[in-house]
């Protein structure tokens, strides 16, 4: 009888045993996917520029020819990776400087070769390059040799400058002279020119 009960006992433990192995969680490997996005901000490019507004050149003439000059800044600000190019221009075909009837012409001189200010005329220059190394402001001079061009009409700008890089107020000088003598007409002889800032491609 004990014998039995025994036997009945160890079925019950192999059923019980096969029942709990059947029951447990069976271990699944997960599948996973990924994507990639790529995200692109497209920055634009801006350029901004500024000048002093006016350059006063006083003068008193002589029979020779008196010449005074002064400067202007121009500064130039840009988020472009390569740089930007300077230009300057009148802002029509007309070159001279104008009072009334009476006109100082521009300058013969160009900025491949510049020159010395002829008398009754008016030039700009750029220190370095073809021009002088450097320059300072005159005032009634007589005997100046400092080399001067004339600036181009509209519809030929000249490049002062090209960088290659971004800009944060980058800065250039732009000398302005004018010589005179006494057969000129006193009065206040005035043009206007025009700066331009174009990013590089």
């Amino acid at each position: 009888m004990k014998q039995s009960v025994s036997s009945k006992l160890s079925v019950l433990v192999s059923v019980a045993s096969i029942v709990g192995v059947a029951l447990a969680p069976i271990a699944v490997s997960a599948a996973t996917a990924t994507a990639n996005t790529t995200i692109n901000a497209n920055v634009g490019s801006t350029i901004s520029i500024s000048s002093s507004g006016t350059v006063t050149l006083n003068i008193t003439p002589v029979s020779g020819g008196a010449q005074s000059s002064a400067s202007d800044a121009v500064s130039v600000s840009t988020n472009q990776a390569n740089g930007y190019y300077l230009t300057l221009a009148n802002n029509d075909t007309n070159t001279s400087l104008v009072s009334g009837v009476n006109t100082l012409t521009a300058h013969t001189g160009t900025f491949a070769s510049p020159s010395a200010l002829g008398t009754n005329t008016w030039g700009f220059a750029i220190a370095g390059g073809a021009f002088d190394a450097s320059y300072s402001a005159l005032s009634n001079a007589t005997g100046s040799a400092t080399k001067w061009a004339g600036v181009p009409a509209s519809t030929s700008p000249q490049t002062l400058k090209t960088t290659s890089t971004t800009a944060s107020s980058d800065a250039t000088t732009v000398w302005y002279s004018a010589k005179v003598d006494t057969t000129k007409a006193n009065g206040t002889y005035t043009d206007t020119v025009v700066y331009t800032a174009t990013t590089n491609p």
